[in-house]
């Protein structure tokens, strides 16, 4: 029993593929000649199928097209009393499937949508499912700070434990701590490594910079980027009358003479920010920067943007932005797919993934 368990293992991981094609795929590589062969078996990678939901298809080939390998076969469909029909269009029986789904665009659908995905995946006999979403939905309602609050991002967590997922792979969730509501495995990538390129690359006087943070529940980020980059941040204190609307702001640090970069996980209607970078100017900053994971970019968000004083508001391809960057010329879009392939990769090979927190794989 043992030595039959053992070879099937053999066979999920081995990086060439089945034991029957072993010894063909070495004669190939022993002729000096078949570079091309050499090439091929390299980058094929076998029990591995990638699907993509309806809601950022493009990320999802963008990540195939680095792994080498093609996009799963699926159809996704309403029928006319808008119920979501998902029709999985290839074998997945022991196979380790991953899923592509932001929580961006009409969210619920978009969900709903993941979570027949995975269901669709495991119950056809799938050895382990991975619920890629960039951009966690309901990751702002993370904790009961009103009475009779609900706690959303945990139903979120539970559904999806429910519906079979093995393990989620996301990108820079609103608290960290939602991690916890998972007893399956997160691995929560940082845009970060991402964000100090592109600030390098493209703030010429970034030595001159100062890293602010729009509220105070992102210290914790802004102290990290601003330590790798050895310069100061500082915070902005708000008060908030209700959800999406900001009382008063107080500017916690010098900014006079120096480029401010604003630095958030998500940006929504954009209020905040853009109070923020009104209040920066008025304290004697230069250039103010946003440079957001998240960009959702709801309701006045573009024209929030278009109106205020900044040089870019950058953004992270988690959710689309194709349509916002035609309505806003500010808007620059940060490409992460390189950052989720990689993760995928080395969670399908069994490697360990903290390489990706502190740097961007080339």
């Amino acid at each position: 029993m043992s030595v039959s368990s053992s070879t099937k293992h053999l066979t999920l991981h081995d990086p060439i593929g089945s034991t029957s094609s072993l010894t063909k795929d070495q004669e190939k590589l022993e002729n000096p000649d078949n570079l091309s062969n050499a090439r091929l078996l390299k980058s094929r990678m076998p029990n591995i199928k990638v699907f993509s939901g309806t809601s950022h298809p493009d990320l999802a080939q963008r990540i195939v097209d680095r792994l080498g390998i093609d996009l799963g076969k699926v159809v996704t469909k309403k029928f006319s009393n808008l119920e979501t029909c998902v029709e999985i269009g290839e074998s997945v029986r022991g196979e380790d499937v991953y899923i592509v789904q932001s929580g961006s665009g009409e969210v619920n659908d978009n969900l709903m949508e993941l979570l027949i995905m995975i269901n669709a995946c495991k119950i056809a006999s799938a050895s382990r499912v991975t619920a890629v979403i960039p951009c966690f939905p309901y990751a702002r309602q993370d904790k009961k700070d009103k009475s009779r609050a609900p706690i959303s991002a945990k139903l979120v967590a539970n559904m999806l434990s429910v519906a079979g997922a093995d393990h989620i792979i996301t990108m820079d969730l609103h608290a960290s701590q939602i991690q916890g509501f998972f007893d399956i495995p997160v691995d929560n990538l940082y845009a970060e490594p991402a964000v100090l390129k592109w600030i390098k690359e493209n703030i010429t006087e970034w030595r001159n910079s100062i890293i602010v943070s729009p509220d105070a529940g992102g210290a914790k980020r802004v102290t990290s980027i601003a330590d790798r980059l050895n310069v100061e941040f500082a915070l902005i204190h708000k008060e908030r009358k209700k959800a999406n609307e900001v009382a008063s702001m107080v500017l916690v640090g010098d900014v006079k003479d120096r480029v401010a970069i604003l630095v958030d996980d998500m940006a929504d209607t954009c209020g905040t920010v853009c109070h923020a970078a009104e209040k920066l100017t008025e304290a004697g900053a230069t250039k103010v920067y946003a440079i957001l994971t998240h960009g959702i970019f709801s309701g006045p968000a573009i024209s929030n943007i278009n109106n205020a004083c900044f040089e870019a508001v950058v953004v992270t391809n988690t959710i689309p932005q194709d349509e916002h960057m035609k309505d806003c010329h500010r808007i620059q879009c940060i490409d992460v797919s390189m950052m989720f392939a990689e993760a995928v990769r080395r969670t399908h090979n069994g490697e360990s993934v903290s390489y990706l927190f502190s740097n961007v794989p080339y």
